[in-house]
């Protein structure tokens, strides 16, 4: 009898699969995203030294509802406005093994559009 492996485990194998080709740098951090039914978060990290630089969430700025389109616009441009804060320009996307669509596009794009490079 076979088993069915969980949608996470699937999004757990594709996300080692595309960390083993991206990384974060001090030069250009990893800006990584996740997301649940009912939020999103996002942190911009430096792999090299193992430290978080920026973070932003849906539950950091009490969005009523932080798992639809409209608050994933508002993560990514209040995510880029501390980024670029620090200093931060260019990231490399890390979209976390979820497909590029939805919530984590409109998150990119809305970052891309406030300031940050990817």
């Amino acid at each position: 009898m076979l088993k069915k492996v969980s949608k996470n485990d699937e999004r757990i194998r594709r996300h080692i699969r595309v960390r083993t080709k991206i990384s974060g740098t001090p030069e250009r951090p990893r800006l990584n995203v996740f997301r649940s039914n009912s939020h999103i978060h996002c942190q911009i990290i430096d792999d090299v030294n193992g430290t978080t630089l920026v973070a932003c969430s849906s539950v950091d700025l009490k969005l009523e509802n932080g798992g639809n389109i409209e608050a994933a616009k508002t993560v990514g441009t209040e995510l880029a406005k501390r980024a670029l804060a620090k200093n931060i320009t260019n990231v490399v996307f890390d979209r976390g093994g979820y497909v590029y669509h939805g919530r984590v596009q409109a998150l990119a794009e809305a970052a891309r559009e406030a300031g940050l490079k990817f």
